[in-house]
């Protein structure tokens, strides 16, 4: 039985159009994110396989597969929920006074996070994360779907810039699907992870 399976969207294919055309979405969700599953699925089989005949020749490719799958998949289940045909604007409540915050204002945290997201060597990610370690939210990136992210952070908010997100519709326009993605943001959705995260005491070092 498959240990990760590909969530259903919550929106149709053309919801958030004209950020995100429908034939982008659903090529995203049912080609590339199914692959990402799929693949973390196949590298949990393959290392049951290496327990099993204690042949552990290529742990290292098959753990790099994982990760690399695995996190795919968790990127690309937050993004979906992320993201609703009745976002844009600005976030309100404990968010809102993180972002002035940690970021000065919503309006840097936004200036950040989008030169982030820009900023990203070829393929990848643009975060807002929670840190568990400072107990905050911070921006940071990811190349792929997993090089340079810090550990032990919680993804609140995130945009998927490797090309198959957005080159049908923007072409190498990656600077105006960022921009346009503020009008999708789910802040709802990100308001209820962020409160989850500052729950979560991943390292034993904080209560609320």
């Amino acid at each position: 039985m498959a240990t990760y399976e590909l969530p259903e969207l919550p929106y149709d294919y053309d919801a958030l159009e004209p950020s995100i055309d429908a034939r982008i979405m659903e090529l995203h969700h049912d080609k590339h994110h199914q692959g990402y599953v799929d693949g973390a699925n196949s590298a949990l089989d393959t290392l049951e396989e290496m327990r099993s005949n204690g042949d552990y020749g290529d742990i290292k490719g098959v753990e790099r597969n994982l990760a690399f799958n695995l996190s795919g998949h968790v990127n690309h289940t937050v993004f979906w929920e992320n993201m609703s045909p009745d976002g844009g604007g600005e976030p309100g409540g404990e968010l809102a006074d993180a972002l002035d915050e940690h970021f000065g204002g919503f309006d840097q945290f936004k200036d950040h996070f989008s030169a982030a997201a820009k900023g990203v060597e070829g393929s990848g990610w643009g975060f807002l994360a929670h840190d568990h370690v400072a107990d905050k939210p911070i921006v940071t990136m990811a190349e792929n779907h997993q090089n340079q992210t810090p550990q032990g952070v919680t993804p609140l908010l995130v945009i998927d810039v490797w090309e198959h997100a957005y080159y049908l519709q923007y072409e190498n326009g990656r600077g105006d699907y960022v921009d346009n993605f503020w009008d999708i943001v789910n802040w709802d959705d990100v308001a209820e992870r962020y409160d989850r995260a500052q729950s979560a005491d991943l390292l034993g070092q904080h209560t609320h």
